[in-house]
């Protein structure tokens, strides 16, 4: 693979958004929750199972995660995060709350919401006169929704850079997602993809992206470092990243452009840089005799 020497500038403007969705299954189900119950002047315990799922459940839904989207639903009505939430409930009931107490004890868990006022939130929620599913829906976005995104931004480029791999070096000739050994063969550590094997690298390659400013982008340079660190020196590593919030951080990422310029990182890319990063995976396949 032929030698690079990357600026910060370089990777400034090669940064673009990794664009991905809040939303996931158990979002998806919490929203369908909320658009089916009715308004009404005033709700009462039927309303409360029914929200649960704790006596009636469709056939084609899973009970449990069916009980979760209700009490996640439930959540949103009380506006309290997840930790709080459990930690009312465990002094209401002695414990905590899952869809096996629900179903041996219905009314003392809805004795429980309701000493929390769930009936009255829900009254004064859905009789709001603005679009109250709408309300709760940037409440689940803004809370649950957040972290799932961020999740969901990583995973995002970690799936790009598979799909090359796969193209390049077909299924099954690399290890994903795995810890490598080191260059002494005593120690480990993390990195998304290992080619061709954990065991013995050739080539390693991490892929981060983020859309949050602060500790996360450090996080990466914790991160990077380990590998560099842990690696043999004849390893080749190849670092994928992208999000715009770069920009903001650009100390940090100027720290990885150092590391790439001592030759630790033999090339940091970008989404937009995908042809050269399949042509640069090409040609280590051919030195590597893979």
């Amino acid at each position: 693979m032929k030698r690079y020497r990357q600026t910060l500038d370089e990777i400034l403007r090669q940064l673009s958004v990794v664009n991905t969705s809040w939303r996931d299954d158990h979002a998806d189900a919490v929203i369908q929750r909320l658009q089916q119950i009715p308004q009404k002047a005033a709700y009462t315990r039927d309303d409360l199972l029914q929200l649960l799922g704790i006596e009636h459940i469709p056939e084609s839904a899973k009970p449990k995660a069916y009980f979760e989207a209700g009490l996640t639903a439930v959540r949103l009505f009380l506006d309290l995060s997840k930790d709080e939430l459990t930690a009312q409930l465990r002094e209401q009931l002695g414990g905590t709350l899952g869809i096996t107490r629900a179903r041996q004890d219905p009314n003392g868990v809805c004795e429980a919401l309701e000493a929390l006022g769930i009936l009255d939130r829900m009254a004064a929620t859905i009789n709001t006169p603005v679009s109250w599913s709408d309300l709760l829906t940037e409440r689940l976005k803004g809370g649950r929704g957040s972290a799932i995104k961020g999740q969901r931004r990583g995973r995002y480029l970690e799936d790009f850079v598979e799909q090359l791999l796969i193209r390049v070096f077909g299924e099954g000739a690399y290890d994903a997602r795995c810890r490598f050994s080191g260059a002494t063969g005593t120690s480990t550590e993390k990195a998304d993809f290992a080619i061709p094997s954990k065991d013995d690298p050739g080539i390693l390659i991490e892929a981060k992206a983020y859309g949050a400013t602060g500790s996360k982008q450090t996080d990466v340079l914790g991160d990077i470092t380990r590998i560099v660190n842990e690696k043999r020196d004849d390893t080749q590593f190849l670092l994928v990243t992208d999000g715009i919030t770069w920009r903001d951080r650009t100390s940090d990422l100027n720290k990885l452009v150092t590391l790439q310029n001592q030759g630790k990182i033999a090339r940091i890319y970008t989404q937009s840089m995908t042809d050269q990063l399949e042509a640069d995976l090409r040609q280590l396949k051919d030195e590597h005799g893979l």
